[in-house]
Formats: C-alpha cells, sequence, structure tokens
C-alpha cells in the first residue's frame, strides 16, 4: 500500500503493526516519519525518526532529523563532529560489545581452567580487561533521550511546580534524560539540569 502511493491508508496499519503486534523495523519507522512529515506534524516524525535512529543508527537519519529541527527551531539536534563521532560509534557498539563479552568469558573461563597455573599477572590484566568492559559500557553506550510531547512544557529547576521556571520546551524538543523523580525526568539543558514533568516528555525505547 505504501508502494503504490496511499501512504496515508499504511499509516494505521503500521502504527497496528507496532502497538498491537509488536513488529517493529527502521524502514517501518523511517515510512512512519515520512507519512507524518507529509501530514506536517513534524513532532510525530522526528519521534519515529529517533526511534528508527536509535534502532539502526545512521548518519542520514541524524542528518534528517537535524534538517527538520532546524526548519522549526528546536534544540537537542547538534550537528558536530563529536555526533557525528557518536553516531559511528552507536553503529558498532553492540557489535563490538558482544565480542567484548564473548572475549571475557573465554577468558575468565581459560584462568578458572588454569587457576592452579596462572600466575598473578594474568589475573591483573584479566581484571583491567573487565575494567574496559565496564568502562565501554557505561561511557559509550546509548543515551537515554526524549522528545517533548506539547508545546510550552515547562522546564524547571527542580523537580516541584513550586520551583523556579527556566524556559518553555517547544514540541519536539530533544533531552538527555538523566533520570526520573516522582512525576519528573531529570534532563540535561545547557549544561546543567532541568526538570520536566513526565507526561511532557516522550521517551525515545
Amino acid at each position: 500500500m505504501f508502494e503504490t502511493g496511499n501512504v496515508e491508508q499504511a499509516y494505521p496499519l503500521y502504527r497496528r503493526a507496532r502497538e498491537q503486534e509488536g513488529l517493529q523495523s527502521a524502514r517501518q519507522l523511517l515510512r512512519m516519519a515520512y507519512v507524518q512529515e507529509g501530514l506536517g506534524h513534524y513532532p510525530a516524525a522526528l519521534y519515529y525518526l529517533s526511534l528508527a535512529q536509535a534502532w539502526q543508527p545512521h548518519h542520514t537519519t541524524w542528518a534528517k532529523m537535524v534538517e527538520l529541527a532546524q526548519e522549526h527551531r528546536l534544540t537537542g539536534y547538534p550537528n558536530t563532529w563529536r555526533q557525528n563521532l557518536a553516531i559511528t560509534v552507536q553503529r558498532y557498539y553492540y557489535r563490538l560489545l558482544q565480542v567484548l563479552l564473548v572475549l571475557a568469558v573465554v577468558g575468565g573461563t581459560l584462568l578458572l581452567v588454569r587457576r592452579r597455573t596462572a600466575d598473578r599477572a594474568w589475573w591483573a590484566a584479566y581484571a583491567i580487561y573487565l575494567v574496559v568492559v565496564g568502562l565501554y559500557l557505561n561511557l559509550l553506550g546509548p543515551a537515554r533521550v526524549g522528545l517533548v510531547a506539547r508545546a510550552r512544557a515547562p522546564l524547571m529547576a527542580g523537580p516541584s511546580a513550586g520551583a523556579a521556571w527556566l524556559t518553555t520546551a517547544a514540541a519536539g524538543d530533544r533531552f538527555e534524560v538523566q533520570g526520573q523523580q516522582d512525576i519528573w525526568y531529570r534532563v540535561h539543558w545547557q549544561g546543567r539540569d532541568a526538570y520536566i514533568r513526565r507526561p511532557d516528555l516522550l521517551l525515545v525505547e
């Protein structure tokens, strides 16, 4: 249906397949984003693009997100060499992680088998290797991000309606999520922590 040009009729079928049947692919998400962009629903288009980027990171997908964000003056979509490097790392993150974990299991098994003959240097090297794997998991893992779900969502200095008001976020603004507290998400905003109500932020999961 999509390929014959009936893109709007195909969208609810894609959505039902994703939400009710649990079927999802990067191609499906990109097509859903295409439909929403054509309808002028750019926050929804950015959400599906974000899901596709999380599913299969690509520079072209990010470039489209940056294009939409710049067109509608949204924040959270950097177009820098650091972001491009991060996308490259994310593309191979899970493959490299699998290799690192397999080597950790093999190395640990060999050391256990030869625990009586293996000297301390091998155990020390294995411990350092595990530290490197831990750093890889914590420092290079994909960041948890969310998109603002409604227009004029307030960002507060603390997790309370009585906290100081910082700014008003636009629908489609993108933030890195640091944690949550009660009905609030703690997000990274201009080098500091800010808080936004959970219903106002749609997590990219």
